[in-house]
C-alpha cells in the first residue's frame, strides 16, 4: 500500500494493526474518535489547569510574576511554532505513528514537570510537553477525517470539539482541587494515567495511515525561518501591553517576526517540497475557514480573559464566583458542538458557521449593554457558548474537507496553529482595548472599558461570520470522497 513503510523498517517506526476484534467491528470508527477525544480533552485540560497554579508556582519557586508566566508561555510558543511542521511530517511518515508517540512524549513530559526542582527544569519539561501536544493536535482532526465515513464526519468532529470544551471547562476546577489536596505537582501528574490510557487507545483503536504523501526531504530551512518568526510574533503580542507597544523590545521583536515570516513565505513559494504548501491558501474554502477560525478563537479567549476582569473590577465578585460563571460558556459550547456537527452533515457548514458567529456577536453586545446584571451576563455567556458550538465543528470539518486527504496532517496542523495564535491575539488585543478604554481605576471605568471591549469582540465575531459566509457552498465530503469511504477499511 502506497505510503506505508516497508516490512523491513524498524518495528518502532511501523504503525501497529488494530486487533481483529476492533478492526472488524461495523462502527469501529467511533472507537477511533473516542481515542482522539482523550487527547483533545487532555490538551485543553492541561492548558487551563496550569493557569490556576501560576500564583502557587510563583511562591514555591520564589520568582517574579513575569518569570512564572513562562510556564504557560514556553508551552504555547513551542506548540504553535511546531504543530504545522509536525502535521507535514505526519503526512509522510504516518498520522497514527506520530499521534501515538505524541501521547508517550506528553506523558513523560508531564511526569518530569511534576518532579521539577526549579523553574528552569519546569520550563524545559514544558517544552517537551509541548512537542508531544503538537504531535497530538497536528493529527487529531486528520485521523477523524480519514477514519470516519463522510456521512458522520460533522458529528464526529463535533464530538471532538465537545471533548475540547469539556477539558477547558473543568480544568480550573480540577486544578483548584488538586492544588488544595496534594499541591502543584499533581496538576502535572494527573496527565500520566490519562496519557497511558490515550496511548493504549491510540494503538488499539486508530486505523493505520492511508493516503500518505511520498517521502521527500523535510524543509528544515523553512522550519528554521518559521519557528523563530512565530516565537518573535507571539512574544511581541504577549508582552506588548506590559512592555509598551512602542518600546524598543517590542519593536525589535515585531521587526524580527516580519523579516523571518516574509523570508519563510518566499522560501515556501520557491522550494519544491515546502513545509506549508502555499497552494492550500489558494483555496477559498480553506483560507476563509482558517481565517474565520482564527478570529473565532480570538473571540473565545478574549471572553475568557474579559469576564474575570469585569467580574472582579466591575462587579466585585471573587475568583471562585467568576470562574463558576465563566464555565457556562465552554459547557454550552460542548453541549452544542455534537448537534452542530450532525446538522452540518445534513445541511453543510455555511449557514451554521455564519449564524453561530452572529449569535456570539449578539451575546457580546448584550453583555456590553446590560452585563451589570448577573442574569444577563450568564445568559450572554450561554449565547456565546452556543454560537461558538454552532461555528467550530462545521468550520473545522469544512476546512478539512477542502483539502486532499494526503495533506490532512498539514491542514490539521495549520488549523490547530490558528487556535494558539487566536489565544495570544485574544488575550493581547482584549487587554489593549481594556487599557485604552480606561482600565479599572474605578468601578465605573471598569464597566465602561468592559463595554468597549465587548463591542470590539462583537465586531470581530461579525467579521468571522462574514468570512464564513464567503466560503461558498462547501461539502464536508472533501475532494476525494471515494477515498475517505475506503479509509474506514484500513487496518
Amino acid at each position: 500500500m502506497e505510503g506505508l513503510r516497508p516490512p523491513s523498517a524498524r518495528a518502532w517506526l511501523n504503525e501497529p494493526r488494530r486487533p481483529t476484534v476492533i478492526r472488524t467491528r461495523e462502527r469501529a470508527f467511533w472507537l477511533a474518535v473516542a481515542a482522539v477525544c482523550i487527547g483533545a480533552a487532555m490538551g485543553q485540560l492541561d492548558a487551563s489547569i496550569v493557569t490556576v497554579a501560576l500564583p502557587t508556582l510563583q511562591v514555591h519557586f520564589g520568582v517574579s510574576l513575569g518569570s512564572v508566566t513562562w510556564v504557560g508561555l514556553s508551552y504555547l510558543l513551542v506548540l504553535v511554532a511546531t504543530v504545522a511542521a509536525v502535521g507535514r511530517l505526519a503526512d509522510m511518515v504516518g498520522r497514527k505513528l506520530l499521534y501515538t508517540y505524541g501521547f508517550v512524549i506528553f506523558t513523560v513530559g508531564s511526569a518530569l514537570c511534576g518532579v521539577s526542582t526549579n523553574l528552569w527544569m519546569l520550563n524545559g519539561f514544558r517544552v517537551l510537553q509541548a512537542v508531544g501536544a503538537a504531535m497530538l493536535q497536528a493529527n487529531s482532526v486528520a485521523i477523524i477525517v480519514l477514519a470516519v465515513p463522510r456521512r458522520s464526519l460533522g458529528k464526529a468532529i463535533g464530538i471532538q470539539g465537545a471533548a475540547q470544551a469539556i477539558g477547558l471547562a473543568i480544568g480550573p476546577t480540577i486544578g483548584g482541587l488538586l492544588l488544595a489536596a496534594w499541591g502543584w505537582r499533581w496538576i502535572f501528574f494527573v496527565n500520566v494515567p490519562l496519557g497511558v490510557l490515550g496511548t493504549v487507545a491510540a494503538v488499539v483503536c486508530i486505523p493505520r495511515s492511508r493516503f500518505l504523501q511520498e517521502r521527500v526531504s523535510f524543509d528544515w530551512i523553512g522550519l528554521g525561518l518559521f519557528f523563530p518568526g512565530v516565537v518573535a510574533l507571539l512574544s511581541a503580542v504577549t508582552f506588548g501591553d506590559t512592555s509598551g507597544w512602542t518600546s524598543s523590545r517590542i519593536l525589535a521583536l515585531g521587526a524580527a517576526a516580519v523579516v523571518l515570516l516574509v523570508a519563510f513565505v518566499v522560501r515556501e513559494s520557491s522550494t519544491a517540497h515546502p513545509m506549508i504548501d502555499p497552494a492550500l491558501f489558494r483555496s477559498t474554502p480553506f483560507t476563509a475557514g482558517i481565517t474565520s477560525g482564527l478570529l473565532a478563537y480570538l473571540v473565545m479567549f478574549g471572553v475568557l480573559f474579559l469576564v474575570p476582569y469585569f467580574a472582579k473590577h466591575g462587579l466585585g465578585l471573587g475568583a471562585a464566583r467568576s470562574g463558576a460563571e465563566l464555565m457556562v460558556m465552554p459547557l454550552l459550547l460542548g453541549m452544542t458542538a455534537p448537534f452542530a456537527g450532525r446538522l452540518a452533515d445534513r445541511f453543510g457548514p455555511r449557514a451554521l458557521t455564519a449564524t453561530g458567529m452572529v449569535v456570539v456577536a449578539l451575546g457580546l453586545v448584550a453583555a456590553g449593554l446590560w452585563g451589570t446584571s448577573t442574569t444577563v451576563l450568564l445568559t450572554s455567556l450561554g449565547a456565546i457558548g452556543v454560537g461558538l458550538g454552532l461555528f467550530t465543528p462545521p468550520n473545522n470539518a469544512a476546512v478539512m474537507g477542502s483539502v486532499d486527504p494526503a495533506q490532512s496532517g498539514l491542514a490539521s496542523g495549520v488549523l490547530n496553529m490558528t487556535r494558539g495564535l487566536g489565544t495570544s491575539l485574544g488575550l493581547a488585543l482584549t487587554g489593549l482595548v481594556l487599557t485604552l478604554a480606561g482600565g479599572a481605576a474605578t468601578k465605573s471605568t471598569a464597566q465602561h472599558s468592559f463595554t468597549i471591549a465587548a463591542f470590539f469582540l462583537a465586531g470581530i465575531s461579525l467579521i468571522a461570520g462574514g468570512l464564513a459566509a464567503a466560503r461558498g457552498a462547501t461539502s464536508l465530503s472533501g475532494q476525494r470522497p471515494e477515498e475517505r469511504s475506503l479509509s474506514v477499511l484500513s487496518e
